[in-house]
């Protein structure tokens, strides 16, 4: 019996100190792995500031926002007067082929009406909310959530200046609302009815895209 007892305490130990080793192991790829990852997240936002600056004077600010999918990071690129020079996606987890189109939708020289580059930030909307930035198709929310972030970019750079637009736009957009949806809500406004009925028209918009590309075949 007391071999049997000597038998279950040494395997006891054993498997103690090979825990012990294979946590101070799992603890040291950690480690290591997270200063790989700082390194390449630190590459990425200096490499988005030289990308959104395009060689001009100005100053380029990271903020971020709750999109349709999750978190949208952004870093955008403002000369002195607050006009827009530039922004890159440094992440984000919206739908591929739809919001996802944020990455180049808002820089496309060849789109007046949704690229925001030289424009003055503060208080920039989608057509929809009685602005002038046309969304992208069949992605409101997201679009919506993107400008959000460039606006508080401006507003974190430029101060009491920006209040006016960002005031502006919480006029319309009381703010960020459960499950990380900006929408419009008013005081006699239901927002589940809102969602839903953005979520239709985005549905709507791309169906008849899809029919287009049909009787284009």
């Amino acid at each position: 019996m007391e071999k049997l007892q000597s038998s279950f305490k040494n395997m006891a130990l054993s498997l103690t100190i090979i825990a012990m080793v294979a946590a101070a192991a799992l603890a040291g790829v950690y480690m290591l792995t997270l200063e790989n990852i700082n390194a390449q997240k630190r590459a990425k936002q200096e490499a988005a500031k030289l990308a959104v600056l395009n060689g001009q004077e100005g100053v380029a600010v990271e903020t971020s926002v709750d999109g349709f999918g999750g978190t949208i990071r952004v870093m955008v690129g403002f000369d002195a007067e607050g006009n827009i020079l530039g922004y890159e996606i440094l992440e984000h987890q919206e739908t591929p082929g739809l919001g996802s189109h944020m990455v180049h939708w808002f820089k496309n020289a060849d789109k007046p009406g949704q690229n925001i580059i030289g424009r003055k930030a503060g208080g920039l909307q989608v057509s929809k909310d009685g602005g002038d930035v046309d969304a992208i198709t069949a992605a409101t929310i997201t679009s919506r959530a993107f400008l959000k972030a460039v606006n508080q970019a401006y507003a974190e750079q430029f101060g009491a200046e920006a209040h006016t637009g960002a005031s502006q736009l919480n006029k319309v957009e009381e703010g960020v609302v459960e499950e990380g949806v900006v929408e419009e809500v008013t005081d006699d406004t239901n927002p589940e009815a809102e969602l839903e009925a953005e979520l239709l028209q985005d549905a709507q918009e791309m169906e008849q895209i899809m029919e287009m590309e049909v009787d284009h075949e």
